[in-house]
Order: structure tokens, then C-alpha cells, then sequence
């Protein structure tokens, strides 16, 4: 847990020092959000997908992220209703609270919290879940969020279609043939797209909470304390193994994705606030996933 926890804030913090020293240009976020897109994510992609497997004990693993991202939308729905939060804010507040870190922090934390069999199984989950979700709903959140007026649906299809992790995607679930050749091509450009993410949000990253507070207090809200519970809820009615039914939990409990949070800003959805929804929730979840380990024993 420790080795992960202090990689990404390590990362997070020379991004910040980068930007502080001005060591790097003004658009060196939006460069390095630029190649996590179009070449990290589809490599990650190009991976993983293709060597998934899924065994009918472990469906629950699957429904819990997606039924949490659809929560994640009736919860943000609600909220910028009664808040009158912006489109971009929104989506923001959206893809923070639907989408977790339930790989790179999330594997080494089941593993140190709940034991090294909690693995395969949180990979299930954030293959299946949150990989997924990343790959689908995300294009479709983002094109929908983009500057100026709201797009035509056909507008927003051909972004769909157009984006990179998306046209990856498809290709990973044809029946096509993965030469081995390519492995490696994938692992070293896959490997990058964490340092390459977290520094460029690191880069967007202001100390000041940004404006206005409380969709900051909404998005930690959800994602660390309510959407936990309703996992753990949900779980239980489907009367799932309890040691299933922790590693489903504590995957919820992860803070938000950094991938999304760097799509966020590359898109130029609430670039800030997506900058403060990933390091803010990496400080807090500090607390809050060993917590929720502890409960779950």
C-alpha cells in the first residue's frame, strides 16, 4: 500500500514543484494528457482486453462499478439541480464519482488491506468495470461537456468514434489476432501512463481548493463515503462471499481516477477542478481506505 501511495503523491508534488519553477511550458499538462490519450490508454487497452476472463462466481465484481457509476448519475443529477452546478463542473463531478483508481492504487491496497488473493479478483472488477466504463462512458461525458453550445447527438457519436481508447477498445474485442511481437509495444507505452498522468496533474494542481467549494465537498463526498456504502449494501442483498463482497467495497473506496481526471483536462472539462478532485482525494483517501478495511473486517 505505502510504496503505491507514495509513488503517486511523489509524482503529484514534482508536477506541482514543474509548475512552480516553471520549468516546463504553460501547455506541458495539456502535451502530456495529449499522449496519455492517444497512445497510453489505447496501449493499456490493446493489453488487457483481449486476455480477459470471467467466471460466473464473479459477476457481482462486474455489476458493482457499474451500478455505482449509474448511482454516480442519479447523485449528480440531484446535486446540480439543487446546487445549479455547470455542464463542465458536472461532468466533472460525474466522472469523479463514477470512476476509481481501482488499478494502479487499488491492486497494491487489496493486496496490503485484504491479501494477495484479493487481486485477481480486484482485477476482475476494474477490467470489466472501471476499464470499461473509462473506455464507454467517458467519450460520451466529455463530448457532451465540450466548450460552447451543447452538440447535436450526431456530433457527439463521431467523437465517440473518434476517440482513440474507444476505436482501441474495438479493436481488442474483434477476433483478431494479438502477435506476441507486440507485447512489449504495449507494456513500455501502457507503463507510462501513470508518472505521465499523475505529473500532469500535478501540473494543474492549485493548493487553493478551487471555486466553487462545494462541488470539491460533493465529489470527495461521494466517491470516498456514499457510494462505499451503497456498495457494501448492494453486495450484501446480492448475497455475495464476504471475502468477494470486501474486495468489491474497498475497490468502490478508491479515490478517483487519474485517467479520467487527465481525459478531463485534455478535453478541457473543469480542468481544475479535475486537477483538485484526483489530489485531493488521493490526501483523503489516505484515511479513508484503510478505514473502510478496517470496517469491512
Amino acid at each position: 500500500m505505502l510504496p503505491a501511495l507514495v509513488t503517486v503523491l511523489a509524482l503529484l508534488f514534482t508536477g506541482y514543484l514543474l509548475r512552480r519553477l516553471q520549468r516546463l511550458p504553460d501547455n506541458a499538462a495539456d502535451v502530456l494528457n495529449r499522449v496519455v490519450i492517444d497512445l497510453c490508454v489505447p496501449a493499456t487497452i490493446l493489453r488487457l482486453v483481449p486476455k480477459l476472463s470471467l467466471g460466473p462466481g464473479l459477476v457481482v465484481l462486474v455489476i458493482v462499478p457499474w451500478a455505482m457509476a449509474g448511482l454516480a448519475y442519479l447523485l449528480v443529477l440531484g446535486a446540480a439541480r439543487a446546487f445549479a452546478i455547470d455542464r463542465k463542473s458536472r461532468a466533472a463531478l460525474f466522472l469523479a464519482t463514477a470512476l476509481g483508481n481501482t488499478s494502479f492504487l487499488g491492486f497494491p491496497l487489496c493486496k496490503a488491506l485484504l491479501g494477495e488473493r484479493s487481486v485477481p479478483l480486484a482485477a476482475v472488477y476494474d477490467q470489466l468495470g472501471s476499464f470499461l466504463i473509462l473506455s464507454t462512458v467517458v467519450p460520451v461525458t466529455l463530448a457532451g461537456a465540450g466548450a460552447g453550445a451543447r452538440p447535436r447527438a450526431l456530433d457527439v457519436v463521431r467523437r465517440v468514434l473518434t476517440f482513440p481508447p474507444f476505436l482501441a477498445l474495438v479493436v481488442a474485442l474483434l477476433p483478431l489476432p494479438h502477435p506476441a511481437l507486440l507485447e512489449p509495444l504495449y507494456a513500455t507505452a501502457a507503463s507510462a501512463l501513470v508518472p505521465l498522468a499523475v505529473v500532469a496533474v500535478g501540473l494543474k494542481l492549485r493548493l487553493t481548493p478551487p471555486r466553487p467549494l462545494r462541488v470539491l465537498v460533493l465529489g470527495l463526498s461521494f466517491k470516498l463515503g456514499l457510494l462505499p456504502c451503497a456498495a457494501w449494501v448492494l453486495v450484501r442483498l446480492l448475497g455475495t462471499p464476504s471475502f468477494i463482497a470486501k474486495v468489491a467495497v474497498l475497490e468502490t473506496a478508491m479515490p478517483m481516477s487519474i485517467t479520467a481526471g487527465a481525459m478531463m483536462m485534455a478535453y478541457d472539462v473543469a480542468g481544475e477542478l479535475a486537477a483538485a478532485l484526483v489530489g485531493w482525494g488521493l490526501v483523503v483517501s489516505l484515511a479513508t481506505v484503510p478505514a473502510w478495511a478496517v470496517l469491512l473486517r
